[in-house]
């Protein structure tokens, strides 16, 4: 089936794929060639993807994304998102500091746009370290 992954910046990926595990409102889902169609909220997650049957996990590729709408057909996924972050893009030691000091603005927030603003800054840095966190992990 075909997956394209689309951000504000254009495509992301537009590839043939096995297997997708999308993180949605009602629960992560996972979907295969032949799923139903389908039209959901994505939450802030990991996108993973297996390209063929027979890949190992080791062969996953992971996207941290801040959520989105994703559309599913039988022989197509198309994930909507603001930003997609590919695993091995992620600088772990990079997130970790971003994410001290997202958790530093929501202790001296203010106001209500203040605390929303590093609330949003804190799951896009929490996501971004749980999917390095499953690269690193199913990359040994």
């Amino acid at each position: 089936m075909k997956l394209q992954l689309v951000t504000l910046e254009g495509i992301q990926l537009d590839t043939d794929v096995y297997e997708v595990q999308i993180p949605t409102a009602a629960g992560p889902i996972g979907v295969f060639p032949g799923h139903e169609s389908l039209i959901s909220i994505a939450v802030p997650g990991a996108i993973v993807v297996r390209y063929n049957k027979g890949d190992a996990d080791n062969k996953l590729d992971y996207f941290a994304i801040g959520g989105g709408v994703v559309d599913i057909e039988p022989q197509r996924i198309k994930v909507l998102v603001d930003e997609a972050d590919r695993g091995e893009d992620i600088v772990e030691a990079e997130s970790k500091a971003a994410l001290e000091k997202a958790l530093a603005l929501k202790k001296n927030a203010k106001n209500a746009v203040e605390l929303e603003k590093a609330t949003a800054l804190i799951d896009r840095h929490q996501v971004r370290l749980n999917v390095a966190g499953l690269r690193r992990k199913h990359r040994r």
